[in-house]
């Protein structure tokens, strides 16, 4: 009886000690977002106080009366103490209130939900592009370091890397569609397939499989090939350059010279057992790119004359619409901030050593 009791004990002890490590780890993870969040609020709010653009006039216009001018000044809360401000500005986005976009009339958080799917299309496809082509290549410059694949993988991916992105995009305009006529322009369809097909996900290769309009479909094709497969370019490069540097350190290690001696194939030891402990770090390095190109696809979609975030930011910024831009800003760090949780709990799943 004594023994069913010590045995009942320390298995409420292991339990209410697992419970809370991990209610420690929980609020830990709540608590730094917490802090990265108000930390990004406090800095778009003070940029956009101290930025020589007036929000009044983006309101009313340069050519308002001083009173209507002071009106919109009291009306929206500038003559306020700048941490009075703030608290209402904290108490807005927590709400989910943006603000009024005076380049659309519409809120703010209405347009970035029009606009949004575009550009998690564009980097959805980037991404998976740069690790269908990014994975192999560090595999293949690491086995073969050293020798002319490493030195060609290497000189590619420091290419992709370094060259200015805006550039690429205007030679492959003027190569692949100018020229050869192979892929569709700028923008997301050609003019006369636009609205044509109801709008589910807002992303239009989703949408027109869900409508069946094959036309569409490869239209979509067509135009988006460039644009992602220069930022999978980019992407693939980094993925690549980061699988190099991994996977030289797993080759180096006892693990491996064991599963030589063991006579297992040299691609079982590589593509197995090497890359298999190399997918635990990689998944943070594929998540993070994944973030960098949903907030810094900007040049790519102004090139491209593609209707996302990026896109809608740049537009905003050029009109003075404050509330637009910070608006978009804001949306993009939370994105970012949510992805890096993404990539821990997926990292804590993937390797039980994290747990």
């Amino acid at each position: 009886m004594t023994n069913v009791d010590q045995s009942t004990g320390t298995g409420r002890t292991l339990s209410a000690s697992f419970f809370n490590r991990h209610l420690r780890t929980i609020t830990g993870t709540a608590f730094s977002m917490a802090a990265t969040l108000f930390g990004l609020l406090f800095v778009t709010f003070f940029i956009a106080r101290v930025m020589p653009i007036d929000p009044v006039l983006g309101v009313v216009g340069d050519r308002a009366s001083q009173e209507v001018y002071d009106a919109a000044y009291k009306q929206l809360g500038l003559d306020r103490p700048l941490y009075i401000q703030f608290f209402y500005y904290i108490r807005d986005v927590v709400t989910g209130n943006f603000g009024t976009a005076s380049l659309t009339a519409r809120p703010v958080l209405e347009d970035i939900a029009r606009v949004f799917p575009a550009t998690l299309e564009l980097a959805t496809i980037a991404t998976i592009i740069g690790v269908i082509l990014g994975i192999p290549a560090g595999v293949i410059a690491a086995v073969n370091e050293g020798r002319w694949q490493d030195q060609l993988l290497r000189f590619l991916g420091l290419f992709g890397y370094s060259m200015p992105i805006f550039w690429i995009g205007l030679v492959g305009l003027l190569v692949f569609y100018g020229n050869l006529g192979w892929v569709g322009g700028p923008g997301r369809l050609d003019i006369y397939y636009v609205d044509i097909i109801p709008s589910v996900t807002g992303m239009i290769l989703i949408d027109s499989l869900l409508a069946g309009d094959m036309t569409i479909f490869w239209n979509a094709v067509s135009h988006i090939i460039l644009p992602s497969s220069i930022l999978g370019y980019y992407s693939m490069a980094y993925i690549s350059r980061m699988t190099r540097s991994f996977m030289l350190e797993q080759l180096g290690q006892e693990y491996i010279t064991t599963a030589r001696v063991k006579g297992l194939s040299e691609a079982k030891v590589i593509w197995k057992h090497a890359l298999g402990n190399v997918m635990i770090p990689l998944i943070t390095v594929i998540v993070l790119s994944y973030a960098n190109l949903l907030e810094g696809s900007v040049l790519t979609e102004v090139i491209f004359a593609w209707p996302g975030l990026g896109n809608y930011i740049t537009n905003a910024l050029l009109s003075a619409d404050m509330n637009a831009v910070l608006g978009g800003t804001v949306v993009v760090g939370i994105v970012f901030v949510g992805l890096n949780l993404l990539s821990d709990i997926l990292y804590r799943i993937v390797d039980p050593r994290a747990r």
